[in-house]
């Protein structure tokens, strides 16, 4: 089973999708899953709800984080190398769907009331998020080094 089935089966299960890509990858960097699932619990739906930045992707860039965030103020390089391959994961997410952010991808605001109502009676969720945590879970397979459970 790929990271990206595990993800999709996570997020099926009703987590998000910030919560589904993070959680299929974190026990790999010794986090357990409910610290896992707390961690990204606020990133869905574009941040808190925000409408900003795709949850599956911010998923995605906390496990780079993981991989190869600094840990030492004596090594500042780090940060650097986290912040290119971080934009690389960007770049390419963008180029996959079109956006980045879950309003533009979603085509409906879920930080107003009528935006989540939208949202609510259009499923749109259940028809393109499962997409967006394959597209984050296939690029990061690529870029980390496919890995499976």
């Amino acid at each position: 089973m790929t990271k990206a089935d595990i993800a999709q089966a996570c997020f099926g299960q009703g987590f998000s999708c910030s919560q589904a890509v993070f959680a299929a990858y974190a026990e790999d960097y010794g986090m357990d899953q409910e610290a896992a699932l707390r961690v990204a619990a606020a990133f869905g739906g574009g941040l808190a709800r925000s409408g900003g930045p795709c949850g599956a992707m911010s998923g995605a860039l906390m496990v780079i984080g993981l991989q190869h965030g600094m840990v030492s103020a004596d090594a500042p390089q780090a940060k650097e190398h986290t912040y290119k391959i971080a934009q690389e994961f960007v770049e390419r997410f963008r180029a996959a769907n079109g956006a980045v952010d879950c309003r533009e991808l979603l085509g409906h605001d879920m930080s107003t009331p009528e935006g989540r109502q939208a949202i609510k009676e259009t499923g749109v969720t259940k028809a393109i998020c499962p997409k967006l945590v394959q597209s984050a879970s296939a690029i990061l397979d690529e870029m980390l080094g496919a890995k499976t459970a």
